[in-house]
């Protein structure tokens, strides 16, 4: 253990070494200084994640201890670490950058992402909690045939965490490759290293940790850099806001939807996708089986929903900031602006910002936060696939419950380091490629699998096997169908003409799918199996509202 953490720690070194030689050319192409502050404090921050991650490794006896930190996380630990899932680099960087270009388009993203916590916290949290011990197919599999039910969801969850590492691992490589000055390939193998260690060793405690650290820099950071800006307006957002209005292109065109999407429709599936996707994204679902009750579960939600909803106003603020503060003085862009187009900073103006505000020291400490940022989803993400795998697929499937711990622990590690090695292999298979078309997969694949088949595993009596592999099939087909079809897929990355779906995400209509289908194979199952499994609702409904039999943590 000692060993392999030097060695994470070695490689690290190494590579930041590497960028360190090649740095100057580096440069050259890309306008961008080594960024020595930033990569200090990253490195600040990887060291004590490994030593978190050392410590974790020693509390880490059980299987248990390595799904959900035993059971033992508090509410309010909980929700910092669930707030550290979701407010990720893309958030920071991509929510300002949309917000400076495009004003309230981006301040409707904002909101779609948080509409989702409040839907957690009343639907599901206090029920997965006393129906689940692992993964959210232990809730999908409660009542249900546990082989075919625990396949379908862990074949999803996995659908959902490989689409979604190759959106982060994409991002950090382009990230670090533009603020740390480490080539891209490098910076794609350091953060799958780190998560590979984090999770191997660590499991949900160090990983729980790394998302709680990150999330406490996070929420520093972009408050730090929100008083700097708004003293800039004698800290009057009306001042501030009225000064956008006057420096922006669009002028009070930003403050009006929407230039994003082509009608009404299409931002309502963009919700749809965002709010209920987020409902069924595994990563955040099982932050749910870490904490000791159901009291401590809605808790969790509720802290989280605070973090995040502050988070989103501090970032509205600071593109909003970035409008009137970058955008009049073209010096904040690295490279420049070239015949009135923006060379270098489409993601970036929250880092011009930064520098604005508070030279290199502030620039290199958020941009070392965006990277912490990554490396905690990506911990989340890899936990969540290596679950699926060592749990629902190996001990559950397989081996139908009858297992030896030692050897599914050692399944576990496999699952993560080959997690691990699939992220690196596809970020850079992905490198040069539009990701943008990921997200979408991701959402609505989450939104019309894993949605779907929780809510009527928990909330109807009528549900069968038989009706949840017919809608979850159904839901995924038709969502990752609509996105290849879609102009993100069809148009920008196989180059037709025109898109035969229309739209970028399809979860409203994949969404309703799944539940019609899920419904009509319900209530056309007749069988004796059908039966029991309505039979068996009640007694469900009882745990999953009191925690009535519902065992305080997991245990094999």
């Amino acid at each position: 253990m000692k060993r392999f953490i030097g060695f994470a720690a070695c490689l690290l070194a190494a590579v930041v070494a590497h960028g360190a030689f090649a740095a100057e050319a580096f440069e050259k192409a890309q306008k961008q200084p080594l960024n020595v502050t930033a990569i200090a404090m990253f490195l600040v921050f990887v060291v004590a994640t490994l030593g978190i991650t050392y410590w974790s490794a020693s509390k880490t006896k059980s299987m248990k201890d390595f799904y959900n930190a035993g059971g033992g996380i508090t509410g309010f630990q909980n929700g910092l670490a669930l707030a550290g899932d979701y407010m990720s680099a893309a958030a920071l960087l991509g929510l300002t950058s949309m917000i400076f270009f495009n004003g309230y388009d981006g301040m409707l993203y904002a909101v779609s992402f948080f509409v989702a916590w409040p839907l957690l916290m009343f639907l599901f949290a206090e029920r997965i909690r006393n129906l689940g011990q692992v993964t959210i197919a232990d809730i999908a599999s409660f009542r249900l045939d546990q082989q075919r039910i625990r396949t379908l969801m862990a074949f999803g969850s996995l659908t959902v965490v490989c689409f979604y590492l190759v959106v982060q691992m994409v991002g950090a490589g382009q990230l670090i490759q533009l603020l740390f000055g480490v080539q891209y390939n490098y910076a794609v193998v350091v953060v799958g290293v780190l998560m590979a260690v984090y999770v191997t060793f660590g499991g949900m405690v160090a990983t729980t940790w790394v998302q709680i650290i990150k999330a406490v820099l996070m929420l520093f950071g972009a408050s730090l850099l929100a008083i700097l800006a708004l003293g800039q307006f004698g800290f009057s957002i009306n001042t501030m806001f009225e000064q956008a209005i006057a420096t922006h292109k669009s002028g009070i065109g930003i403050m009006l939807p929407s230039k994003l999407v082509a009608d009404p429709f299409a931002m309502l599936s963009l919700s749809v996708g965002l709010v209920f996707g987020t409902s069924g994204l595994p990563h955040i679902l099982m932050r749910f089986f870490t904490v000791p009750d159901a009291k401590e579960a809605r808790k969790s939600v509720f802290v989280a929903t605070g973090f995040i909803g502050y988070f989103f106003l501090i970032v509205t603020l600071l593109g909003t900031a970035a409008i009137v503060i970058v955008g009049r003085n073209p010096a904040f862009y690295e490279g420049g602006i070239v015949g009135g187009k923006l060379i270098g900073g489409g993601n970036m103006p929250v880092m011009h910002l930064a520098k604005a505000m508070g030279g290199d020291l502030v620039l290199g400490f958020l941009s070392a936060v965006a990277f912490a940022t990554i490396l905690a989803v990506v911990a989340g993400l890899t936990m969540a696939g290596t679950s699926a795998i060592s749990h629902d697929l190996y001990a559950m499937v397989l081996k139908r419950n009858q297992v030896d711990s030692a050897k599914e622990k050692r399944v576990s590690r496999i699952a993560s380091v080959a997690i691990a090695g699939v992220a690196i292999v596809l970020g850079i298979v992905f490198k040069d490629q539009n990701v943008a078309f990921l997200v979408a997969l991701t959402f609505s694949v989450a939104a019309s699998v894993n949605f779907p088949i929780l809510t009527l595993a928990i909330y109807w009596k009528g549900l069968t096997t038989r009706g949840a592999l017919i809608g979850g099939i159904a839901g995924l087909v038709s969502a990752v169908g609509m996105v290849v079809l879609s102009p993100a897929v069809w148009v920008k990355v196989l180059g037709h003409a025109s898109a035969i779906f229309p739209y970028d995400y399809p979860a409203i209509i994949s969404m309703t799918i799944a539940f019609f289908f899920t419904w009509i194979g319900s209530v056309t199952d007749q069988g004796a199996r059908a039966a029991n499994e309505r039979q068996q609702f009640d007694d469900q409904f009882v745990r999953a509202q009191t925690g009535i039999g519902s065992p305080r943590t997991a245990s094999h």
